[in-house]
Order: structure tokens, then C-alpha cells, then sequence
């Protein structure tokens, strides 16, 4: 079986919105996101801060001037109060039963600036070998601390690079930096499918898209905004391939996918028939 991977962003491409909008920001007190983020936004600006870095402290500060302490159960409650899109919940194992019919061995993975506890309190967590998401450090009493992991539009790629070469352990660098020869890496780019939504994935999206991978954008199909920036993903060919964000079967998220893993299949079979000649 030769090792397949579809790579995910989280928000507005698995779930409709972004994961925080849910209850996470109404519950303290926003009527509307646009106001948290703005917030953000003049923080980042006027301290010369990175975006994520910027969003996890405001979060942790709002929490404290409210006199709430943020944990991790809360962050793992709200993944409850994901809104999926249509059929994303049969999605993973349809997928991995198609792979394997062709030989492909289809392993999960998310690549998201949102919060990984939260992905983990979804229903659908346990379908990722990996999740690679915003996360705090928690004390003993499990109350957020600190930040422990950011990740961005740019250090995205950082995720693919480990799948790559399968060294998944965020804590091991060494591994990861060490040369390893393209044919011994247990995950080819040419073997990876990275699903995203919108122009913070462009250096994914290129990244696989280069290397012989593909990039598919995915759009809610009641946002006409959402379908701009998909069409100008694939107008800049960032993105492969264009698609609703509607995951039931016989849809045609599904048709697509199931034709790039046609294509990778047909491709692994003839790389081994030309090892026969070597």
C-alpha cells in the first residue's frame, strides 16, 4: 500500500465559518467577529505583532478581564458547536475505502491556524493522524498559560515538509532538518492533496502544487465572496482545482478526489514497473 495524504485547512473548508465564531467570541460578548477581529487587527499593527500571536492574547486577555480563566476543556467543549459542511462526516471513511480499493493507503491530516483543542472536541478528530493547530501551554489545573504553538499562513509549510518525511513530532527539528533523499521519504509530494479555502494557504497550495502535488480550493457555495477568491486561486494557479465545499457522496468534491487518487495510483503502479528496469 503506498502512503497517501490529504492535507486540510480547518476553517471554511471543513466547518463553514471560522471554528471561533461559533460560541467561542459571542460568549464574551461580541455581537459581531468583525469586532474581535478588528482588535486584533490594531494590536498586531500597532506593536508590530503577528496576527496569530496578536488573536492568542487577545483571547487569553479578554478571558482575564473578565475575570475567567481559559482552559482547555473549554477550548475541547467548543468543538461540539462545529457547524460541518454536508457529508464531511461519512467523508473519511468513503475516502479511505476508495484509496485502498486502489492500492493507496490515505492517511488525514489538518494544517490550520485555528485551535487544535478545538479540532479535537469535533466529532470528526479521531480521522487525522495529525492535527497541526494553534495550541496554549496549560498549567496542572489545565488553565492556558502561554502559547506553545502558532501557526501562521507561512509556517504552514513547515507541517508539509514533516509529513513528507513522516518525522510528525513538533519537538523534533533535528530529523526533520537532516537530508533525506526524495525517494526514501515515505510521503512524496506528488502523493499529497491539500484542500483549502482561501488566500492564507497560497504558500501550501504552491508548495504542493510545485512539487507534483495537488491543490484543490474549495468555496461555500452560498458566499459568493468565497467563490471570487477560489476562481482567483486558480487564476494566479495557486490551486489545482476549484470545488464546492459539499463533501456527500457522488458530489463533486468527491468525483474530484476520487480522480486524483485515479491519478496517483496509476502513477504509483508505473514508477514500480519502471523500478524493474533500473
Amino acid at each position: 500500500m503506498k502512503k497517501t495524504a490529504v492535507l486540510y485547512d480547518f476553517d471554511k473548508t471543513l466547518c463553514t465559518r471560522d471554528m471561533q465564531e461559533y460560541s467561542l467570541i459571542p460568549d464574551l460578548g461580541y455581537e459581531s467577529p468583525e469586532d474581535f477581529w478588528r482588535e486584533v487587527t490594531q494590536l498586531s499593527s500597532e506593536n508590530g505583532m503577528d496576527g496569530i500571536s496578536a488573536y492568542l492574547y487577545c483571547l487569553k486577555k479578554k478571558y482575564e478581564d473578565q475575570g475567567r480563566k481559559l482552559s482547555r476543556s473549554d477550548f475541547l467543549n467548543l468543538g461540539s458547536t462545529i457547524e460541518l459542511y454536508k457529508g464531511v462526516d461519512t467523508w473519511f471513511s468513503r475516502i479511505n475505502a476508495y484509496g485502498s480499493s486502489l492500492g493507496l493507503e490515505v492517511e488525514h491530516y489538518v494544517i490550520s491556524s485555528g485551535m487544535s483543542e478545538i479540532i479535537e472536541g469535533t466529532s470528526i478528530a479521531k480521522e487525522f493522524k495529525k492535527i497541526y493547530a494553534c495550541r496554549y501551554y496549560y498549567d496542572e489545573e489545565g488553565n492556558a498559560q502561554w502559547p506553545a504553538l502558532t501557526v501562521n499562513y507561512t509556517t504552514k509549510t513547515q507541517y508539509i515538509f514533516r509529513i513528507n518525511k513522516q518525522v510528525l513530532d513538533v519537538s523534533n527539528d533535528s530529523d526533520l532538518n537532516a537530508y533525506t533523499p526524495a525517494e526514501n521519504r515515505p510521503i512524496p509530494f506528488s502523493r499529497m492533496i491539500y484542500v483549502a479555502d482561501g488566500l492564507t494557504d497560497v504558500p501550501c497550495m504552491k508548495l504542493v502544487k510545485q512539487h507534483g502535488g495537488k491543490s484543490i480550493a474549495v468555496y461555500n457555495p452560498d458566499s459568493a465572496r468565497a467563490g471570487i477568491t477560489a476562481s482567483r486561486l486558480i487564476d494566479d494557479h495557486r490551486a489545482d482545482y476549484m470545488v464546492s465545499a459539499d463533501y456527500r457522496e457522488h458530489e463533486e468534491m468527491e468525483q474530484l478526489m476520487k480522480l486524483i487518487l485515479d491519478h496517483i495510483s496509476a502513477d504509483a503502479k508505473l514508477e514500480d514497473l519502471e523500478g524493474k528496469y533500473r
